[in-house]
């Protein structure tokens, strides 16, 4: 028996209910409790954004190069190729970050159609 059915055979579902919106709601209020206290031009709050976008970043090159499921199917080079793109038209034609998810998803689905269907451009 693991932890979480002696719980249940002890405080039933409802004690467990509770349990999990007091742990959640706990922490909650204290954030908004300490949340006027403190800057968020503080050093902390710098430290935290920075940490923040080195991890999507991190997960963004680690999903590029050492994919998953479907994406693995996709040569590195194009992989690379829409990244790059992407960026240099949000750079140099001042795209925004949806219209570049967008070019790149599109890039990415043709790709995928073209791989599923190329049979029928083969000569």
């Amino acid at each position: 028996m693991n932890l979480s059915d002696g719980l249940i055979n002890t405080m039933g579902w409802w004690g467990m209910f509770i349990g999990v919106v007091l742990a959640t709601y706990i922490w909650r209020g204290l954030g908004v409790l300490l949340a006027g206290h403190i800057s968020q031009n503080s050093e902390i709050f710098r430290w935290l954004s920075c940490v923040t976008y080195a991890m999507v970043g991190a997960l963004t090159v680690k999903l590029i190069l050492f994919p998953t499921g479907l994406l693995m199917q996709v040569p590195i080079s194009f992989r690379v190729s829409v990244c790059i793109g992407c960026v240099a038209l949000s750079l140099f034609l001042r795209m925004s970050l949806m219209q570049s998810l967008l070019f790149g998803s599109s890039l990415m689905a043709g790709f995928g159609l073209y791989l599923q269907y190329q049979h029928f451009f083969s000569i």
